[in-house]
């Protein structure tokens, strides 16, 4: 199979990324991507070689090589407070809630919120807890998380029955940033 433009732009708009994007992970200008994928260039075999690199390295990511590993969790029991401390000494917003090995809630920073009164020092995850986070295997490809976390905070990230990690919409936008 021949190596044209046309192919190129097809494989960069497969994998979500923009010329812009492309060429910065490439180390090109916009430009010279826009003249490849017209054909009006005939750009080096190294070049050609970075961008098929990148393109089949931003294709093949999956979800346990951005996830978060070393998942906070509560119980039902949990005082909000207790949790709420948690969640601010590590920078989250949200945590899943386990009772007997499953995922049957999340608390996140707008539950408590919601809830908040004079009463929260009296008030259990149970009270404020919102329905799971989906839980994806963690060798779902990236790109299929992203509709998932237009609608939810985060993924839960599972190695067979037991969660591994999280993906969350910080985590996406990292990805997002970092080279290839």
């Amino acid at each position: 199979m021949a190596i044209s433009g046309a192919l190129i732009r097809k494989l960069r708009v497969e994998v979500g990324l923009t010329q812009e994007r492309l060429a910065r992970l490439v180390g090109v200008s916009q430009a010279h991507v826009a003249k490849i994928e017209r054909g009006v260039v005939d750009p080096r075999l190294s070049t050609v070689n970075r961008i098929l690199q990148v393109l089949d390295g931003w294709k093949s990511r999956r979800c346990r090589d951005i996830m978060s590993s070393g998942v906070i969790f509560a119980r039902l029991r949990d005082r909000v407070l207790d949790v709420s401390d948690k969640m601010v000494k590590h920078c989250i917003s949200q945590v899943p809630v386990i009772e007997r090995g499953r995922v049957v809630g999340t608390v996140t920073e707008e539950s408590i919120m919601r809830r908040l009164g004079s009463d929260i020092d009296k008030r259990t995850v149970k009270e404020v807890m919102v329905s799971p986070l989906p839980i994806v295997s963690e060798e779902t490809d990236v790109e299929k998380i992203k509709g998932l976390l237009k609608t939810y905070q985060g993924v839960l990230v599972s190695r067979g029955m037991r969660i591994v990690g999280i993906v969350t919409r910080s985590d996406l936008l990292k990805f997002l940033c970092e080279p290839v």
